[in-house]
Order: C-alpha cells, then structure tokens, then sequence
C-alpha cells in the first residue's frame, strides 16, 4: 500500500512540473535567438560595417557603441580588413548568424551578394536594419541612410560652380558593385554634364588612398588638362590630391563623407569641400530602432540620415563636433 501511495506521489508531482514548463512564453517579438540572443537580459545586435579601417566607419562605430551604452544592448561591431573584401563580409554575416543575435545592423558593401544570408536571418525572425547603403530586399526592417543620388548632385552643383563649360572633370567611384558610390557618381555626373562640363573618366578605386593616388596618375597622363575631381569618398578624395600635387597641378577636388582628415585638408585650402553624410547618427539610429524591432514596435521603412556640405566657411565648426565624438 505504501508502494501506490510513493507511486501515486511521483506520478502528482511529474504532473505539475509539466504544467508548469507549459506556462506562458517568454515574449520575443521578431526574434527566434532565445537564450542565446541575451546576455544578462540585454538584447543581442550585431552591427557589420564594409571595414573598420577607414574614419568614416569609426564614425560610424563610435554611433553604435554610444546607443550600446544607452539602451543597454549587448552589442559588437564588426568589419573586414576592407571594403574590396566583399566575401570577407559575407562570411562575418554568416558568423553572426550563428550567434543568434537579437537583430542585425548591416551596411551591405555589395546588397545582391549579401541578400541570400540576410534571407537566413529573416528564417530565424532576426530584424535585418540596413544602414549607410539599401539593398532590393523587401523583407528589410528599415534602411537608414543617406539619399546618396542627391549627395551626388550637391557635389556636382558645387563643383560645377568653380568651373566653366566645357571643362575636363575626372569621378572617382568605389569598389565595384558599390551602390551607394555608384549613386554618387550617377548624381554628380547628371549635374556635371547638365552644366556641360566634359566628364573625360570615371573609375572606381576601391575607396583606397594609394589605388585612388595611382587612379589619378592615369588619368592625368591622358587628361593632363583635366579642371575638377569628385571622389565618391574621402580618401579617394586625398588620394587623388597627392597625384595631383605630385604634378604641381591645383584644381578643385571635392570629397564625400566629411571625415576629420578631409575637413582638415579643407581648413587647409587642399580639398575644395566634401559632401558630408552623418555616420554617427546611422550607427546610433541603426542600434536604435534596431532595439525597437526587437519589442514589436514600429520602425519605419526609410529613414533619411541627411547631407552636408562642408567648405572653408564651415569647415572649423564641423572638426570640432567630429573630433567630441571620437573622445
């Protein structure tokens, strides 16, 4: 008898503990990461950037790591060597992945390659936010960045208006395949040729200082005449600088992104002006509604970061609200 009641026991007790694991869930809303998604209760980001080298995506890192520190996200910011590293990217993607992270901020350096992971994401009910460069991907939460085709045409407008028709003018895009160096070009050049100055190149330069410097060096052999350059970057920017330096030549060259060494070499009278986008408050907004896709709440579908245009007369005031952010 003792022997049934012991039983009777165990069997109550088994009972209980099965209703109670079957009790309400833990709420997550878009995201399949579970435990592993939080550490200590903190959601999860991961922020990919197209590299870590460059002072523009410090910028944008140091945006990311202020929204880690006040939303309290358990966040990491990654990146390849560089932005020519397109697999490099990919793989990282992959990796993250892995770590079933709450959402991923991504600014995809090539979006077709990248989509078939992002699908991965989507899968697993991972928000993908896209910062700095869109993808044609429908099922992204939010691109936030910005409208790099009217980046372009402000410094084609520029540019143009320290030139006369029928000028020479050189643009300098990125890697291959780059979208948004790619609208850049496509917006200075719709201006440049509306104003009727002659664009006599157009080559990428993989957003690097020395292949930009040796870019330069071709072109000029052909073009020795040549009256204006826009770089799709910064440091494409100074890299076409010291060819043209190297010549003796000083003509107009206008840079995008406003990194400290560009607005410097502005203050400077080297570089003309840099159309200047705003990388930190993209790494800041991206971890940002990246955390409000993680409670269900509403994010919206583009979100404009905004351009400036950076030239001597504003140049100082810009350095010092780059250089705060970097302390």
């Amino acid at each position: 008898m003792k022997k049934k009641a012991f039983a009777l026991s165990v069997a109550v007790s088994l009972v209980f503990s099965a209703l109670a694991g079957c009790g309400s869930p833990s709420v997550q809303p878009n995201n399949a990461g579970g435990d592993e998604a939080t550490k200590e209760g903190k959601p999860k980001v991961v922020v990919v950037l197209k590299t870590l080298s460059s002072q523009y995506w410090k910028f944008v890192e140091a945006g990311a790591k202020k929204a880690f520190q006040d939303f309290g996200v358990d966040g990491t910011v990654i990146g390849p060597a560089s932005e020519s590293q397109i697999m490099e990217q990919v793989n990282m993607l992959e990796d993250a992945l892995s770590q079933n992270p709450s959402a991923l901020v991504v600014a995809p350096t090539q979006p077709s390659t990248a989509i078939p992971v992002f699908q991965k994401y989507k899968e697993k009910k991972i928000p993908v936010l896209l910062i700095d460069t869109d993808a044609e991907w429908p099922d992204k939460t939010t691109f936030i960045g910005t409208d790099n085709l009217t980046a372009g045409k402000k410094a084609g407008e520029l540019l143009s208006s320290m030139l006369k028709p029928g000028d020479k003018v050189a643009l300098l895009a990125g890697a291959l395949g780059n979208p948004a160096m790619d609208a850049r070009v496509k917006g200075a050049r719709e201006v440049l040729e509306s104003k009727r100055m002659v664009v006599v190149a157009e080559q990428p330069a993989d957003s690097d200082k020395a292949k930009a410097m040796a870019v330069m060096e071709n072109i000029l052999q052909t073009n020795p005449d040549l009256k204006g350059v826009y770089s799709s970057n910064d440091d494409m920017a100074i890299g076409a600088l010291r060819a043209l330096k190297a010549k003796g030549m000083n003509i107009p060259v206008i840079g995008t992104d406003g990194t400290i060494e560009a607005v410097e070499a502005i203050i400077a009278g080297d570089l003309v002006g840099s159309i200047a986008q705003s990388p930190y408050d993209m790494g800041y907004k991206g971890v940002e509604n990246a955390l409000k896709a993680i409670k269900g709440e509403k994010v919206e579908k583009r979100i404009d970061s905004g351009v400036d245009v950076i030239t001597k007369e504003n140049a100082q005031k810009k350095l010092e609200f780059l250089k705060s952010i970097l302390q």
